[in-house]
């Protein structure tokens, strides 16, 4: 089964707004279940997501359970709303965030540790050479499973997503994309074993839409995307569900 994640990021700001999409969503859902479609809505509307019987996953986690971290929405927090999944090493949270491979790697510790399924985000700024992933993701994926057990690596899905791709509208080929899946997948088997290596889940993300996800949702090594604005879009991500389900 293929994954559909779709990240909202802070397009939607309106409660009614989120309210339908989330609906159109799972009526859409209801008829075609060939995908695991999962919704990182923004946190003012996980409770309402979570009302909807939607599989919700948040975009963001602090690493501590609780305490005095003043904004901060932690782990027990997300666990009284029924998130299943965190989005964590975004490309945006660690470019206008500040986010380091430690913060990621310390908040992926905390979040499969308190029983939540992460998507690992990876991806580089640029390449210089077209068609050869840079040395830059490894070394991403080496931090951030840094004294992660191996037996919690299964609870991971890492989403590559190269920074020049996401927003502008232009996305990697497929071919490339795989050759990114072979490369991460390759890295965690050092890191771990080869058999952990070619079983953990892998995402494309970077200007997915309905005319490009088959393209890569077809390819081989790949299983599922990571979706952006189209995802706020309901006619277009509804169009999205019915091509992978």
């Amino acid at each position: 089964m293929k994954y559909l994640i779709a990240n909202w990021k802070s397009y939607i700001t309106d409660r009614k707004e989120a309210n339908s999409l989330f609906l159109g969503v799972k009526k859409t859902i209801q008829k075609n279940s060939g995908c695991k479609v999962i919704i990182c809505p923004p946190y003012p509307f996980l409770s309402d997501a979570s009302e909807s019987n939607l599989t919700i996953g948040a975009q963001d986690v602090f690493w501590e359970k609780n305490g005095a971290y003043t904004g901060e929405v932690t782990l027990d927090m997300l666990k009284n709303l029924n998130v299943e999944y965190v989005i964590l090493g975004h490309s945006e949270r660690r470019a206008y965030l500040g986010e380091t491979d430690d913060i990621i790697n310390k908040k992926l510790k905390a979040a499969l540790k308190a029983g939540f399924k992460v998507v690992l985000c990876v991806g580089e700024k640029q390449r210089k050479e077209p068609n050869v992933i840079p040395s830059v993701v490894a070394d991403q994926v080496k931090a951030a499973f840094l004294d992660i057990p191996k037996s919690k690596v299964c609870n991971v899905v890492v989403a590559y997503e190269p920074i020049w791709a996401i927003g502008t509208g232009l996305s990697d080929t497929p071919d490339n994309a795989y050759q990114a899946a072979l490369y991460i997948k390759k890295t965690i088997g050092k890191i771990y074993n080869p058999k952990i290596g070619t079983n953990i889940k892998f995402l494309y993300g970077g200007s997915v839409n309905s005319k490009n996800i088959l393209d890569f949702i077809s390819h081989h090594g790949i299983d599922g995307v990571l979706v952006g604005s189209a995802s706020t879009k309901k006619e277009e991500f509804a169009k999205m569900i019915k091509l992978v389900g």
